[in-house]
């Protein structure tokens, strides 16, 4: 599919701050649910916070580190630096809701 024939969000469920440097949002999903489709356009931090098992489907033309389907244990108070180039959906395939932090670093 090209890129003009797709709609992309937000990358997560809401902002919470932004200024030159950083934007900080939060991500909530609840078991099952399938996030909107996006692009990561800066590099970030991912902060887990609860819940107990996450999945990546990532688009065929992405550009980030996840590039296959990937699913992993949510570990509280983990984080992650991902570099941006990314396009993709977060799905909880948990049975548990999830949330977490992402945090752009802005150039």
């Amino acid at each position: 599919m090209t890129e003009s024939a797709r709609t992309f969000g937000d990358v997560a469920t809401k902002l919470l701050f932004e200024n030159a440097r950083v934007r900080i949002w939060e991500m909530k999903m609840q078991p099952g649910e399938v996030g909107g489709l996006h692009r990561h356009e800066a590099d970030h931090i991912l902060v887990q916070i609860s819940g107990d098992r996450m999945a990546v489907l990532p688009e065929p033309d992405t550009a980030g580190p996840y590039t296959a389907y990937l699913e992993a244990d949510v570990v509280p108070g983990q984080y992650f630096f991902v570099p941006r180039g990314g396009i993709e959906r977060a799905l909880n395939v948990g049975k548990q809701p999830y949330h977490e932090l992402l945090i752009e670093l802005k150039d």
